[in-house]
């Protein structure tokens, strides 16, 4: 059983931009990463994914569940964070997190009074007082007191500053060693490259590549940073060119032999050629 099965799942808003034909798969136990900048379709495939919205064509399963038919059984099966955490005004925190055991009808005492501790949550305050960090935290809490099976983390780490976000990754670590699926969306590419196993890039509602996060990012460019004189006009397979502080910098992924006899040719006095980063490799495929 896939932890995650979608075949050719379409959202039509109208006009509007959804998802189309997405296909994916994610295995169980499997930290996937879904890659994707504001408003590509990161968003409506998860809530799709978890029923909160009907597919417009197309078929996904979770948990070997019918997104459709289903629905409560993946809920029950599911810790979902959404991107933007809002909660009943008034409410004290410790209710919140009390309510979303009771839903569950689990006794999450233990493993909240715990997240709450790493996280420095204090349950106490009402929710209207809170940060937007902090309302995340709580979030947090809902969605993993439980110990669900699969988790759908939709830009989990939105407000919250550097130290908890590396809490917060070392917590999810744990989960996905005790077995855990995590399917992770995020335009923070980093987070991808540092905790995913595999991940796909969505652009404009369709995916279009999809991989192991090593793979994806051996796409044969390279990162290359001069400083120096050396003529490289109508060299074939130059992308994002940038110069600061004396150094130039650009992908490039023509053919390498023909860039260093160019180079050779210059006059330079540092050369560096690397693999570029995820980030740096992610503008290349939206391009």
């Amino acid at each position: 059983m896939k932890a995650i099965q979608t075949e050719n799942l379409t959202k039509s808003y109208g006009k509007a931009r959804g998802i189309v034909d997405v296909s994916l798969t994610v295995e169980q136990g499997e930290w996937f990463g879904f890659i994707g900048p504001n408003g590509a379709g990161k968003s409506t495939t998860i809530r799709t994914l978890l029923g909160l919205i009907f597919p417009t064509s197309g078929s996904a399963r979770v948990l070997g569940l019918d997104v459709v038919k289903q629905k409560n059984e993946i809920l029950s099966k599911t810790g979902y964070l959404p991107s933007e955490a809002t909660f009943y005004p008034g409410t004290r925190v410790k209710d919140i997190i009390k309510f979303s055991a009771d839903l569950r009808k689990k006794d999450c005492s233990k493993e909240a009074k715990e997240l709450c501790d790493r996280l420095q949550l204090d349950t106490s305050r009402k929710v209207d007082e809170l940060s937007f960090g902090n309302r995340k935290k709580v979030a947090i809490v809902c969605a993993l007191q439980s110990h669900p099976e699969l988790l759908i983390l939709d830009e989990p780490t939105g407000g919250l500053d550097p130290l908890m976000q590396h809490e917060f990754f070392e917590i999810i670590r744990e989960h996905n060693k005790e077995g855990a699926t995590v399917f992770v969306s995020s335009h923070i590419l980093p987070e991808i490259q540092h905790n995913c196993d595999r991940a796909a890039i969505i652009r404009e509602g369709k995916i279009i590549a999809c991989d192991n996060v090593e793979a994806l990012g051996n796409n044969n460019a390279k990162k290359v940073s001069i400083r120096g004189d050396v003529d490289l006009t109508g060299l074939e397979g130059i992308k994002h060119d940038s110069t600061e502080g004396g150094t130039r910098s650009f992908l490039y992924s023509g053919d390498i032999s023909v860039l260093i006899a160019r180079l050779a040719s210059g006059s330079l006095t540092d050369v560096s050629i690397t693999d570029p980063d995820l980030d740096e490799i992610f503008m290349h495929y939206y391009e």
